[in-house]
Order: C-alpha cells, then sequence, then structure tokens
C-alpha cells in the first residue's frame, strides 16, 4: 500500500498539535529566530528502515524548505551507525520536530523489522504473512505501511473492506452457514467473504457455504494440516491466534496459504534511531 499524503498531513498536523500545543517553550526561548542547523539521523541497533517519508513530511510540515536527502531507502536492512537521511534548514523546526519524526520513525522500522523476520523464516513456503486490525488507534495506515515494507502483506483495511465473520457473528447469526448465507445476500458480489472457524465440522461447514476463505483459529498442526487436505484449494486457508518466531515454520508447513500475526502491530519494540545536530547558525553564515 502506498502513503495517502492527504491523510499523513492531518495526522502529522494533530500530533504536532499534541506535542508543541501553544508552542515549544526550550527550543523557542534557546534557539534565536532565523538560524539553520544540520543533523544526521541514524540507527543504533540492527534492523529494517521504514517511514522516511514520514519523518520527512514532518520536518517539511514545520518549515517547507527544509532540506531532507535520505541515504537508504524504505526497506533497506541497516546496520549501528548507518545514516538514514540528513536534515539541514531551520534550527527550531528541526528541534520541534525530532521527537515525532524519530517516533513515527522507530515505531515503523520496528514492525518492519519483525515482519521481515518472520518473512524471512518461511521464505521456502509458498505463503503470506499478514498483518491484522490490531494496530494503534489513528496510526493503521503507517503501521500497515511498515508492514509492507518488511515484506509481509496486509489483511482488510478496515471493517468496511471485507467480510470477516468472527465467533461473535456466528453466535449472533445462529450458526457459520446462516452467517455465510446472510452476508452473501447482503454485500456487493465483489466482496470476499471470510469465516473464522476453531474445528474441522467447522471447516465443513464453511466450505458447504461457499466461503472464499477460511480462518483456522488457533488449531493445533495436525488438525490444521488435516483442514488443508478438507478445503483441497476450495478456499484460501488461513492460520491465525498467537503465532511467533518459534512457531511459524510449522505452521508454515502444514499448508495455509496466509498466516495472520497480530503481533506485527500490537507487541512491537520499536527501532532505536536518534538524530544528532551540528552547530548552530545564523542563515547568512551558512
Amino acid at each position: 500500500m502506498n502513503l495517502n499524503l492527504f491523510e499523513l498531513n492531518k495526522l502529522i498536523e494533530t500530533s504536532l498539535a499534541e506535542d508543541i500545543g501553544t508552542g515549544d517553550i526550550t527550543t523557542n526561548s534557546i534557539v534565536p529566530l532565523e538560524y539553520n542547523t544540520k543533523g544526521i539521523i541514524f540507527v543504533k541497533e540492527p534492523g529494517v528502515v521504514a517511514g522516511i517519508p514520514v519523518a520527512e513530511a514532518v520536518f517539511r510540515y514545520l518549515a517547507p524548505e527544509i532540506s531532507f536527502t535520505p541515504q537508504v531507502m524504505d526497506g533497506a536492512l541497516l546496520a549501528p551507525g548507518e545514516v538514514i537521511a540528513e536534515v539541514e534548514g531551520d534550527a527550531r523546526a528541526i528541534l520541534t520536530g525530532e521527537r515525532l519524526a524519530l517516533n513515527f520513525l522507530q515505531r515503523m522500522s520496528g514492525i518492519a523489522s519483525r515482519t521481515a523476520s518472520l518473512v524471512e523464516k518461511i521464505k521456502l513456503y509458498p505463503v503470506r504473512v499478514v498483518d491484522t486490525r490490531k494496530t494503534t488507534p489513528g496510526l493503521r495506515m503507517l503501521e500497515k505501511y511498515a508492514v509492507r515494507i518488511g515484506g509481509g502483506f496486509n489483511h482488510r483495511f478496515g471493517l468496511y473492506d471485507a467480510v470477516l465473520i468472527k465467533d461473535n457473528h456466528i453466535k449472533v447469526a445462529g450458526g457459520i452457514t446462516k452467517a455465510i448465507l446472510v452476508a452473501r445476500q447482503n454485500v456487493p458480489h465483489t466482496v470476499k467473504i471470510e469465516v473464522e472457524v476453531e474445528s474441522l465440522d467447522g471447516v465443513t461447514e464453511a466450505l458447504e457455504a461457499r466461503a472464499d476463505i477460511i480462518m483456522l483459529d488457533n488449531m493445533d498442526y495436525a488438525i490444521m494440516r488435516e483442514a488443508v487436505k478438507m478445503i483441497d484449494g476450495r478456499a484460501l486457508v488461513e492460520a491465525s491466534g498467537g503465532i511467533n518466531e518459534e512457531t511459524i515454520v510449522s505452521v508454515a508447513k502444514t499448508g495455509v496459504d496466509l498466516i495472520s500475526v497480530g503481533a506485527l502491530t500490537h507487541s512491537i519494540k520499536s527501532l532505536d534511531i536518534s538524530l544528532d545536530i551540528g552547530e548552530i547558525k545564523a542563515k547568512n553564515n551558512l
């Protein structure tokens, strides 16, 4: 997925308002107007970088004339000390935007790094790692973008772009068959219908009701393998439920098509990234 620049600018505006409030009193009390500086953004631990355009957008929102020069592209695997970008321009804007730019960059890079690690483990198998809706409120666009940068794929973006019938929907509808049939009667023919099942009986019922995607929720490996055999290509098969670095290869070996991992976005360690700036000078002296 691509970043929606209109939505990105709205997010930056809201986030800066939260951080700056009535003004950056530290920077504004120390740094004179009309002064410039230069800085470098660099990683302090190995990982996959994501969010460079977002960091650039933060600085340019505060001062459009700022020079932001990436040294790598999103998706690059970096070693400690490697430079992500150089930034030059209005000193107040750079200092004021530093924390927000780094917050975005660190979290997105953490997501991309975790995703890349999982994708690497199953590279020999014809299966995709996909994300979920378990994202930070307000940051879904950025977090799902970071998953793509890390080599993963996006599940539905929201409640509006695909049908996913889960256990509570099934209870309300009165069963898997009823839930699928009612959904199919009420959504456009272009919308796929996915249903979550917890047993082989659920798989059978979902197949008979012609689900497009069947999610195997918290099944053990032997039952997953049997489910894949039963489905036999008549629907896409997704595995879900607490899958991590220790279990993902075993899940991939069962023959599923998709492995969804909520932890890609809800339990992430941000990548350690810093901004170091140099001397501050009056603009006419640079």
